[in-house]
């Protein structure tokens, strides 16, 4: 029986091996197609955690936003844009570099607003959560944060007094990235209490956590009622007083009702009770209020002394960076405002801020303040120093700060 022999082609033998090649080819070719279009075009894409935008938005490496899945991420992002208003300078601590609102509704100011100081605004925070940009390589000029911040009860209020540098203080630690504070004095806690906490809530600016809510009313201070309802807020609240020569206090208080109505009794007639005998009358505000010792001891019947910060309004003028060293300090801030944001202006003859919150030029207090005092008679003055002088004594001693009004 004759065995046949078969010869494989070798011709035949690399036509079939080109095929399956080719073969293989199409298939992965096809599965990768169908890849791109499933990523590309899937109609339920799996949702966007916060923390993985997040990563990916504000990671350490800038090539992560160069990536395309990071692409993808941020083109599923499912918040809106805001309209960036080219005017307004951006900072790193996930706030606009605007003021807040100093115009609120139903509102009276019992000292002038600044109307230097803009309304606030903010960015709108995606999924509800704040997110910080770090400074590594957003530029000045882009979006460093997506934190809307929330209302929060006020943990530092400016509670007094009339007339001693209280708007002065308020604008000068509005430079301060972590400090937020109400514009318009809200006067909660002497006038509008019966509105309630919610009522007063919204009257705050948005803050981030870690920031600071504030604001300043300088009747509280003379305000019986205002200690106790404020310790019923929360106990833990900071009080900053700004104190200022009595006297001196006295004289700036009549100027300014004297600017808003010019037929009032003089400084003299209004000072005594009786100006042969020199009795001082105490029922008239402008003199009650220098009384600093007896409204602070309202004040410590519910707030322990650690909890108090006294001001000089004499070295908030002679050096304001040393005060507000003082006050971050106390409110538990790195001391970012300093020196270097001050320049005396010699007009007005009170220190002024090189670059206020929000604007890139110099800012001083308005008109309304650095009004110039009516001549009073140096008697009356001594009077008046003579009538103070127990009261300033004891004051120190409660304070235990000396503020040299006396020498």
């Amino acid at each position: 029986m004759a065995s046949s022999t078969v010869v494989l082609d070798p011709l035949s033998n690399r036509s079939i091996f080109r095929k399956f090649v080719l073969m293989l080819l199409s298939i992965l070719a096809s599965l990768y197609f169908l890849h791109c279009l499933a990523e590309r075009c899937g109609t339920s894409p799996s949702p966007v955690r916060t923390s993985e935008v997040a990563t990916g938005l504000f990671a350490s490496d800038p090539n992560h936003l160069r990536s395309p899945r990071r692409k993808r991420l941020l083109q599923k992002w499912p918040a809106k844009s805001p309209v960036r208003d080219p005017s307004v300078r951006y900072r790193f601590d996930g706030v606009m570099s605007a003021g807040e609102e100093t115009d609120l509704p139903g509102l009276e100011e019992e000292e002038e607003a600044d109307p230097a100081v803009q309304p606030d605004m903010r960015l709108p925070a995606p999924f509800g959560a704040d997110i910080v940009a770090k400074p590594s390589y957003f530029g000045p000029d882009k979006l460093s944060s997506l934190g809307e911040g929330s209302k929060r009860l006020p943990q530092a209020i400016i509670i007094g007094v009339k007339k001693g540098g209280t708007r002065a203080l308020l604008e000068f630690l509005r430079v301060h990235p972590d400090i937020r504070a109400v514009g318009a004095e809200p006067h909660f806690f002497d006038r509008n209490y019966d509105n309630g906490l919610d009522w007063y809530r919204e009257l705050m600016p948005k803050t981030l956590e870690g920031q600071i809510t504030m604001e300043k009313t300088p009747s509280y201070f003379v305000t019986r009622e205002a200690p106790a309802r404020i310790y019923s807020m929360s106990r833990a609240t900071k009080l900053i007083v700004v104190v200022r020569d009595p006297v001196t206090r006295a004289i700036s208080d009549y100027t300014q009702t004297l600017s808003k109505k010019p037929d009032i009794p003089t400084f003299e007639s209004l000072t005594f009770k009786n100006r042969t005998s020199g009795l001082i009358d105490t029922s008239w505000s402008a003199v009650q209020i220098g009384i600093y010792a007896k409204h602070l001891d309202n004040w410590l019947q519910f707030f322990p002394m650690r909890q108090i910060l006294f001001v000089s309004g004499e070295w908030l003028i002679s050096d304001p960076a040393g005060e507000l060293g003082r006050v971050q300090d106390f409110l538990g801030l790195k001391r970012i405002i300093t020196d270097k944001h001050f320049y005396f202006n010699q007009t007005k003859g009170f220190p002024c801020l090189k670059k206020a919150e929000g604007s890139s030029k110099p800012h001083c207090l308005g008109k309304t303040k650095g009004r110039t005092h009516p001549n009073i008679h140096p008697e009356v003055v001594q009077r008046l120093r003579d009538f103070y002088r127990p009261f300033n004594m004891k004051f120190y001693q409660m304070a235990g700060r000396v503020f040299g009004w006396d020498d």
